[in-house]
């Protein structure tokens, strides 16, 4: 690519092309290397496309803390999602054991410590 620069003119969309590959060149030998490393950001932006087209309804959560609990709800319904959950069943089992569960044990009740046990009612629901 350095020597194609030589003999293109300096400002020629093609030019631009190879100083653009050339200035991400660590990136994409890092992508070569590990076969895990995604090629875009396609999987986040799909994650975050609800949030992008819903985010004029957002100005109308009726206060900052009605925002941040719209945030927090979002963030569950998100991350049920990522690790396999039906959202309505994952925050169904949630409410119904939150009230009795002790806060310093609080954590057990996220996404990825509760697939476990909602993964095999779901997979008999469908």
């Amino acid at each position: 690519m350095e020597q194609a620069l030589t003999q293109l003119a300096p400002k020629s969309e093609t030019a631009a092309a190879i100083h653009y590959a050339l200035g991400l060149w660590d990136a994409l030998a890092r992508y070569l290397d590990d076969g895990r490393i995604e090629i875009d950001n396609m999987i986040a932006e799909r994650a975050l496309r609800s949030v992008a087209i819903g985010r004029r309804n957002y100005l109308f959560a009726g206060s900052d803390a009605g925002a941040r609990r719209a945030a927090i709800l979002y963030s569950l319904v998100g991350t049920a999602r990522l690790n396999g959950l039906d959202p309505e069943a994952y925050l169904r089992y949630v409410l119904s054991r939150i009230g009795e569960h002790p806060i310093k044990h609080i954590e057990e009740l996220l996404p990825w410590k509760v697939a476990g046990k909602l993964a095999p009612t779901l997979q008999q629901a469908a």
